[in-house]
């Protein structure tokens, strides 16, 4: 995807996330992050989205913690995260496509990695705010849901600062099962009953990821690359979130406890 894709989707989904807040009130409980009610939600993605703004407008080059907590609640509260999440699109879209600031995965561009990286920050905290209100989670784009799973493994899990780790080699499938044409790697069941890589096809509409686990950081690798112990599955929209522990993974095969290993080791630390 695009910058100005990413930008489109920080755009749609903070408005979503703002109304949902509204509707739900602050102080709902939210039930994808139960420590939370709907105050610090706003409070939390309102301070990223100026922390992040603050980076490509002032050209930053270095880490910086982010700003204060507004002693807001309520409406003020609500308004004040709609000015953060206003100024973070307008920024975004200002700034120079080849502006030099801080960023901590790789990416083509620090402007191609803030507008993704706040992109999917957004979805998920707007799939939080709709979680908190209750009632139908908005769609997540098919491509989108893709992108943000390849962020996922490929860049937040790569770093040291992933804590899924198995003290014994194990290898985890992850499979989106719906993706417009795409195609992959894949083979008959392994010893777990979760797809070998025995160097066939896989079916069109697929997108795999094979994460290899062990003492060090996760490695990610696309399409079926090894025999797999375990596996999730799913449409990539339900995937997603399921991978950010939002939604129970659509399905689960081999050895179930990978996936509870991933419930409880892949909260992410930024920093």
């Amino acid at each position: 995807m695009d910058i100005f894709r990413h930008i489109q989707v920080v755009e749609r989904e903070g408005e979503l996330l703002a109304r949902a807040a509204a509707e739900a009130g602050s102080d709902a409980k939210v039930p994808t992050c139960p420590d939370w009610q709907v105050r610090d939600l706003l409070k939390h993605t309102g301070m990223v989205h100026r922390w992040a703004a603050a980076f490509i407008r002032e050209r930053r080059m270095a880490y910086r913690l982010g700003g204060e907590l507004p002693d807001l609640d309520g409406d003020g509260l609500v308004e004040w995260f709609r000015e953060g999440h206003a100024a973070l699109v307008e920024t975004l879209r200002a700034a120079p496509s080849d502006v030099q600031c801080w960023a901590f995965l790789p990416a083509p561009s620090p402007l191609a990695f803030w507008a993704r990286r706040q992109a999917n920050e957004t979805t998920i905290h707007r799939v939080d705010a709709e979680s908190a209100r209750g009632g139908q989670l908005s769609l997540i784009d098919v491509e989108f849901a893709v992108d943000g799973i390849e962020e996922l493994l490929l860049g937040l899990h790569a770093r040291k600062k992933s804590r899924v780790r198995s003290a014994v080699p194990r290898v985890l499938r992850v499979r989106a099962t719906d993706v417009p044409g795409a195609s992959g790697a894949s083979g008959p069941p392994g010893p777990s009953g979760a797809s070998d890589a025995s160097g066939s096809s896989g079916s069109s509409g697929e997108r795999i990821w094979t994460v290899r686990l062990s003492d060090g950081p996760p490695v990610t690798e696309r399409g079926a690359t090894a025999a797999a112990d375990g596996e999730v599955s799913g449409p990539a929209a339900r995937l997603y979130p399921a991978l950010w522990n939002r939604l129970p993974f659509p399905q689960v095969t081999g050895d179930p406890t990978l996936a509870e290993l991933w419930r409880e080791k892949s909260a992410i630390v930024m920093r």
